[in-house]
């Protein structure tokens, strides 16, 4: 029992410590070293838990991008209208001077070469798209949004309004882009009167 929850605890560990310096690093700058220094844990322990980098770096994205899944369904499920929940997910505290740590995801090469790499981004981002394409089919029932719009193409304006302002965000060193470009959409979406 005691050896089982240290290896769970060091498994996680590993985890956690490739999520980060991914999110830092991307997956080139990332050595299997700088994960087990990060961690606290020896070469043993990572192959004892994982079958190397990339099976490490599968279960960080899965993890990161469950979370931030999770984060999203949060704020998508609150109470309010559908133009409201929309604002949330915009206005959502975020980090943006650090970016997404799912987006940035997609700037890496090697991340963007696998398939089985690419794939929980690829998934979590769809899902995203769709929840978003839902709520606004959901305003456009209760006459909040215009009933031209196309919810799918809304949705993808969200989710790249986002994931743009955190690239504008991060070259001008400044959060203002991102908030610039979300107070923007939010006039654009502002329901019908």
């Amino acid at each position: 029992m005691y050896s089982r929850v240290m290896s769970t605890s060091t498994a996680d560990r590993l985890i956690e410590s490739t999520r980060e310096l991914l999110w830092e690093r991307g997956y080139v700058g990332t050595s299997p070293k700088a994960i087990q220094r990060h961690a606290g844990a020896g070469q043993g322990s990572m192959y004892h838990h994982f079958t190397g980098k990339p099976d490490l770096a599968l279960a960080a994205i899965r993890r990161t991008a469950g979370e931030l899944w999770a984060t999203a369904e949060g704020v998508l499920n609150s109470p309010g209208t559908p133009y409201e929940r929309i604002a949330a997910y915009l206005l959502r505290e975020r980090d943006v001077l650090r970016g997404c740590p799912v987006g940035r995801l997609t700037m890496d090469p090697d991340v963007i070469a696998s398939d089985e790499l690419r794939a929980p981004v690829d998934e979590m981002l769809d899902r995203l798209r769709e929840r978003l394409a839902g709520i606004v089919e959901e305003g456009q029932e209760q006459g909040q949004f215009a009933p031209s719009l196309d919810a799918e193409e809304i949705a993808a304006t969200i989710v790249a309004t986002v994931q743009g302002g955190y690239v504008l965000a991060r070259a001008s060193g400044s959060p203002a882009a991102f908030d610039t470009g979300v107070r923007g959409l939010l006039a654009l979406l502002a329901p019908l009167r």
